[in-house]
């Protein structure tokens, strides 16, 4: 399946260069992939930049403005 993007693939800006495993970043309005979430007018997708093929997180506007401030607050930060 061809997913359609309404932008390319971003990478998270603590990557760096050379990281070997950072998160990439798009926004697609293409929601056939998760029926579940179809009412959505968009999707956030969030991947592994090294398993460009591997699963892909879909999140709708609203799961997505909660996860990003989850992480500004240090909700996922590792003891």
């Amino acid at each position: 399946m061809v997913l359609t993007y309404t932008s390319g693939w971003r990478r998270s800006s603590h990557c760096g260069t050379a990281g070997p495993s950072c998160v990439e970043v798009t926004v697609t309005t293409d929601t056939s992939r998760w029926p579940h979430k179809a009412d959505a007018e968009k999707l956030y997708l969030m991947r592994d930049s090294s398993k460009p093929d591997g699963p892909v997180l879909a999140f709708t506007p609203e799961e997505w403005e909660a996860f990003t401030l989850g992480v500004r607050d240090g909700e996922f930060d590792l003891p």
